[in-house]
């Protein structure tokens, strides 16, 4: 493995996030001011083809861009607040039940499975909720004002 593999390869691991090329490449740079974005594109996609990382959409937050993790041993998977961005990561049974049945009843070989989950996070839905009750208030008629009837006329 190349030097400039290793670094991207560590990088990935020891971040702690879901990094996308660019990042990556910014990152890498620090650490090898000659590493080039060709290089970072074509180590990513052999990285990815070797088995030793998965590319992720990430429900498609950023954009197009895709974001990079090593292979884990465990299935795990993604849940991602629509609001901010943040992501976390699942692991438990029921992922690994949902694998065993699709292999069962659909007699299927799964060699790999993600799952996204989009929805908002503790934060998020409080500020939501903040916003809605705000966004009520404001359309009600002030509570200082009545509305008068119409007089007819002659």
């Amino acid at each position: 493995m190349t030097r400039q593999r290793q670094i991207l390869l560590e990088l990935i691991d020891k971040s702690g996030k879901h990094l996308d090329a660019e990042t990556l490449f910014q990152l890498a740079r620090e650490q090898d001011p000659k590493l080039n974005r060709v290089t970072v594109y074509r180590t990513l996609k052999m990285l990815k083809q070797g088995g030793l990382v998965d590319e992720l959409d990430l429900m498609h937050l950023g954009g197009d861009q895709h974001y990079y993790e090593t292979r884990m041993k465990q299935e795990h998977a993604h849940v991602i607040c629509l609001r901010c961005g943040k992501v976390e990561e699942f692991f438990g049974e029921p992922l690994q039940r949902l694998r065993r049945q699709v292999e069962q009843n659909l007699g299927f070989d799964v060699l790999i499975a993600r799952t996204e989950i989009g929805g908002y996070c503790a934060n998020c839905q409080t500020q939501r909720a903040r916003e809605m009750a705000e966004a009520a208030a404001e359309s009600e008629p002030n509570a200082g004002e009545h509305i008068q009837p119409r007089q007819r006329k002659g």
